[in-house]
């Protein structure tokens, strides 16, 4: 987003912008002391549910995952909305009063906002949230050793598309909604518990693209264990009904150059690595000599995690068909089991 005013900002000129004009990463980091920075953040998108106070709850839990995935606890929120002249009063309550209520669960409050007049209905948020020095959570900070954790399944992009062409079936769509509402901030709070400073979430760019990222910025390798991988169990079934939104196919043509695949993985499942995501799961690097413990809380306070891989020397991103330490097993949290890795193959 900045590169076009890469001279007007030189990054020496602003000490205290610790995170902002370097590499990208998920939210702006302005260091307030010694001890604490200010973590700074916005998002908003289009419908991509029809539930008007479902979209509303999916586009705050969204914004808000960008401060999640940096190690901070909400503190602020500011509406951005763009609202059609014949949009209906009461559906834009509906998108309002949606995300109201999940900066409200997180802890946050909202204090106002700004809205204009568009041909399409957009929900968002400005968020901003606080971190001690100690807890902040980067792209840059994934280091060899450490072990890859997703905390939510994937296949949102595929399912939602299937949404808008009117072939997806309403159980899918509910616990995609589900998913999708639900924030990060048990899993970010057993992040900072377990000193894990590698992190990013999951969204547009897939978990490849974002993955990437993580990968670029910490100068390591990561290498992803397909049948490790969290998807809903619909998810083949819509990649394979051609439900790929174009984000999806972005995604593939710019970051495959840094993406390696076993032969074994077929075109199917390779796309749905590559499926853009709406408030999806945090990826962290867990630090190896912690995971154990990181995955043992996880079990006693019932916060989904799944262990997909690992950082290694390297650059960019392999995908593997093999299977992870036995040692390293997948913790679905509280939720039912509604996901499944798909079959390689089909």
């Amino acid at each position: 987003m900045l590169r076009p005013l890469k001279d007007l900002f030189a990054a020496e000129d602003y000490p205290d912008l610790l995170v902002g004009l370097g590499e990208p990463d998920d939210a702006a980091v302005w260091r307030l002391d010694e001890s604490r920075a200010l973590v700074v953040t916005t998002d908003f998108f289009t419908p991509v549910v029809d539930d008007a106070y479902d979209y509303g709850a999916i586009a705050a839990a969204n914004a808000l995952s960008d401060l999640y995935a940096m190690g901070a606890r909400p503190v602020l929120a500011l509406n951005v909305a763009a609202v059609p002249l014949n949009l209906p009063a009461g559906i834009v309550g509906e998108i309002l009063r949606g995300g109201a209520e999940k900066v409200r669960e997180a802890g946050a409050v909202l204090a106002g906002g700004h809205t204009i007049q568009d041909d399409e209905p957009k929900y968002g948020l400005v968020a901003v949230g606080m971190v001690d020095m100690e807890d902040l959570m980067t792209k840059a900070g994934a280091r060899s050793g450490d072990v890859l954790v997703l905390t939510k399944p994937l296949g949102v992009g595929v399912l939602t598309t299937a949404l808008k062409r009117g072939q997806a079936r309403a159980a899918d769509v509910a616990q995609a909604v589900a998913w999708m509402k639900r924030l990060n901030d048990r899993a970010c709070a057993l992040a900072r518990d377990f000193g894990v400073r590698g992190a990013t979430d999951v969204t547009g760019f897939s978990l490849l693209g974002h993955g990437v990222e993580m990968a670029q910025a910490a100068g390591v390798r990561l290498r992803i264990h397909l049948s490790a991988v969290p998807f809903f169990a619909s998810a083949r079934r819509y990649a394979e009904g051609g439900f790929f939104p174009g984000g999806s196919a972005d995604n593939r043509l710019f970051f495959s150059r840094w993406t390696e695949f076993s032969p074994s993985i077929d075109e199917f499942n390779q796309l749905l690595l590559f499926d853009t995501q709406t408030s999806g799961g945090l990826l962290l690097a867990v630090p190896g000599a912690a995971i154990q413990g990181f995955l043992e809380a996880a079990r006693e306070k019932g916060v989904p995690v799944w262990p997909i891989g690992y950082v290694e020397e390297g650059e960019g991103v392999h995908v593997v068909d093999g299977a992870l330490d036995t040692a390293l097993q997948a913790v679905p949290g509280d939720e039912p089991l509604w996901y499944a890795a798909p079959a390689a193959g089909g």
